[in-house]
């Protein structure tokens, strides 16, 4: 038994030496830190920095920096500059490219300009430990592209020469990386540029006259051989790399480039793209993010050295705000954009990430910049994500005030195409939320009612299926009472909220309705409830409903609808929906709302050729919900219109709406209603930043820190 305990205690020793157990460490990490970290909105690449930070040597020394996470931190590195150069949109690039180049030249001389002199003279480092901290301030990640792509302001001129910028600033960054990498080898001289441009030309050549040839015909060929094709990608990313070592350039620039190369052979929405960004973010860049962390000393914070650190930090954060911010003012300038156009294009353009980070550990390795610099470069990264995520919401929502939206924002379901899915899971009140589907659903719709019953995973898969079909036989019993087709569908999923996910998507769901939601366990509180998890699983419209009253005892209909909900891809659709509920019911319809709100449901009704009576309660302070009770009554039903995270008409008071609505009005029929939304489209999911509520509200008490519009 001691020979057991010891073989035991000395598997668990730190560091860790066992290859298996590190591996499950690491695996362990990747899987909690997201989870753990997003109910308070902490960016998913700082929270994987700080976990390498706290397991790594200087932390709980679980983990030391070994050959084997070397690779894989390698491998994420180029990883992330590949998925770089393949995300970059080059036919927006090509609408724009004189504005683009423009802009990019701004974005990429101004930073540097104002970057070197601070290192140089202020934080007196060297010649060419300036020149690479100054060009890491030219660099930016699109962190916060979700934000327009939800607002539907993707299509923008000022958002189109900002994705171009990008590879302008991005590409000339990398040459100046691999000037920087020769001259700290030695002296620069005639020789080393006439072997640089000799071999950069020759590296260009192949990459982007042979590969993408080589790439087209293997494409072409090998057609059935889906996993051929991931690989054969992956090869040319580590060949690029390594033809960039062999032309004395840094390998990150080989994977960029390698990324441009096979752009338009890829498609953004292909499933390719969607093994290459799904292997990516499950793996190596996450090992990429970790082993950064264990290169932080937390120590040097609590000690002397410290407050080094966080002036360092505090410099390089003010002079990478402060460039970007001065780029998108000289593009103000120089087309003549108005404040809230130059707020979105410092937005976008803030935010230093992925590249930022590639860049300074190239430096870190090469002994070129010291600790503090990577230490600040951490804190620049989480607070110009920050600001970033604030000042493009800010901007953003203003854009679609003015009424500058994409016109094909606006999603319009056609009659006799509407699907709509209903998961079935409490069987007592099924049957009233099965008669509000009947009554909403187009009758130019041929199809029928799909009626899901999720069965989880598990040793009592096939009993539990036995069990849904009976269940679901019930419902389709009670629906032909009504004459209402049904189609019953049974899915066996590990996760119930992923199996309505998938379900939603294979019957192409323009509508989701569901029950009220039930109290949920301490886990479900922690990994997110199963209404949060369907919600981040689907892009449907989704009607929530407690119907447990007969539609007959109520006498109206109270729509409570936030600002800026007439900007969301689904208003037509819920408000179509309602206006056929309450003519089936012949009920009079109250909506409270504001007055730029209250224009755009009459324009909607006007459309509708709507014949219900109507009237409006105008109501301005939608940050305190509670205010809300003045406008019910008990006898009217009541629908409270709500928005998904991160959307446009989005706001904290909307957090958690369902359970205190649910306490607050206990006797009352309520809909709780959550627009469908537009697909998020980003880089990765590390790199994805939602505003945390407490940086929201002080972005609201404050106003946009950056300026405002004069009236």
């Amino acid at each position: 038994m001691n020979k057991v305990f010891d073989h035991l205690s000395h598997a668990f020793e730190a560091p860790l030496t066992n290859p298996v157990l590190i591996f499950s460490l690491v695996l362990f990490i990747i899987l909690l830190s997201p989870i753990l970290l997003r109910p308070i909105k902490v960016p998913g690449i700082i929270g994987l920095i700080i976990s390498g930070m706290i397991i790594g040597p200087h932390g709980l020394n679980w983990l030391e920096k070994n050959s084997a996470v070397d690779l894989f931190s390698t491998i994420g590195l180029l990883y992330i500059m590949f998925i770089a150069g393949l995300e970059l949109d080059m036919n927006e690039f090509k609408k724009t490219k004189h504005k683009s180049l423009m802009f990019g030249f701004f974005t990429f001389i101004i930073p540097i300009s104002i970057g070197f002199p601070v290192c140089y003279y202020i934080l007196d480092y060297s010649l060419l430990t300036s020149i690479l901290i100054a060009s890491m301030f030219a660099t930016h990640t699109l962190v916060s592209y979700p934000i327009v792509n939800r607002y539907g302001i993707s299509k923008s001129e000022v958002v189109a020469i900002t994705i171009g910028g990008t590879i302008l600033t991005d590409t000339a960054v990398l040459i100046i990386l691999a000037v920087i990498k020769g001259a700290s080898q030695g002296d620069i001289n005639n020789e080393f540029w006439v072997t640089l441009g000799v071999s950069f030309a020759i590296f260009l050549f192949i990459m982007f006259g042979v590969i993408p040839k080589i790439a087209k015909w293997f494409f072409e060929k090998i057609e059935g051989e889906k996993t051929a094709h991931y690989i054969f990608v992956l090869t040319v990313v580590f060949f690029a790399a390594f033809l960039a070592e062999m032309a004395n350039l840094e390998p990150i620039i080989g994977a960029f480039v390698a990324g441009l190369a096979l752009n338009k052979l890829i498609p953004h929405s292909s499933a390719l793209m969607n093994r290459i960004e799904f292997i990516g973010n499950a793996i190596f860049i996450p090992f990429f993010l970790i082993s950064v962390g264990m290169i932080v000393d937390i120590a040097v914070f609590t000690k002397a050295e410290g407050l080094t650190v966080f002036y360092v930090a505090g410099v390089l954060t003010l002079v990478g705000v402060v460039g970007k911010f001065l780029a998108a003012t000289a593009t103000q300038w120089t087309f003549k954009y108005n404040n809230t156009e130059r707020n979105l294009i410092f937005g976008l353009s803030n935010a230093h990430a992925a590249a930022t980070l590639a860049i300074i550990m190239v430096g870190y390795n090469n002994q070129i910049i010291d600790e503090n610099v990577l230490n600040g470069t951490i804190i620049l990264i989480l607070v110009s994500c920050i600001i970033a995520s604030i000042v493009t919401e800010n901007a953003s929502k203003k854009i679609v005030m003015a009424g500058h939206q994409d016109q094909k924002h606006m999603e319009h379901v056609e009659e006799h195409e509407e699907q709509i899915l209903i998961p079935i899971a409490n069987l007592s009140n099924m049957e009233a939320i099965l008669d509000f589907a009947t009554l909403i659903k187009s009758k130019k719709s041929p199809h029928p009612l799909n009626i899901l019953s999720v069965v989880p995973n598990d040793e009592q898969a096939e009993r539990n299926v036995q069990l849904a079909r009976q269940n679901l036989d019930k419902m389709a019993r009670y629906a032909s009472g009504s004459e209402t087709d049904v189609e019953l569908i049974t899915a066996i999923d590990f996760n119930i909220a992923n199996g309505i996910g998938r379900a939603s998507r294979e019957a192409f769901a323009d509508c989701l309705i569901l029950g009220w939601p039930s109290a949920t366990s301490f886990v479900e509180k922690i990994v997110g409830e199963k209404t949060e998890s369907i919600l981040n699983r689907t892009d449907a419209s989704l009607f929530m409903c407690r119907l447990d009253k007969p539609f007959i005892t109520n006498k109206s209909i109270t729509i409570f609808v936030p600002p800026l909900a007439e900007s969301e891809v689904g208003f037509a659709y819920w408000m179509e929906k309602m206006c056929k509920f309450a003519q089936e019911l012949s009920l009079p319809v109250r909506y409270v709302c504001n007055f730029r709100t209250k224009q755009s449901i009459e324009l909607m009704l006007d459309t509708l050729q709507s014949s219900i009576p109507v009237s409006y309660d105008l109501y301005e302070d939608w940050d305190n919900i509670y205010g809300l009770a003045t406008f019910s009554n008990a006898d009217s039903l009541l629908v409270f219109v709500s928005a998904r995270s991160g959307e446009v008409s989005y706001r904290d008071s909307l957090d958690g709406l369902a359970k205190r609505v649910g306490k607050f009005y206990k006797n009352q029929n309520l809909i709780l209603i959550f627009p469908s939304r537009v697909a998020d489209l980003h880089i990765d999911e590390y790199e994805d930043v939602q505003t945390a509520p407490i940086f929201r509200k002080i972005s609201r008490e404050i106003g946009n820190m950056f300026g405002k519009e004069k009236n």
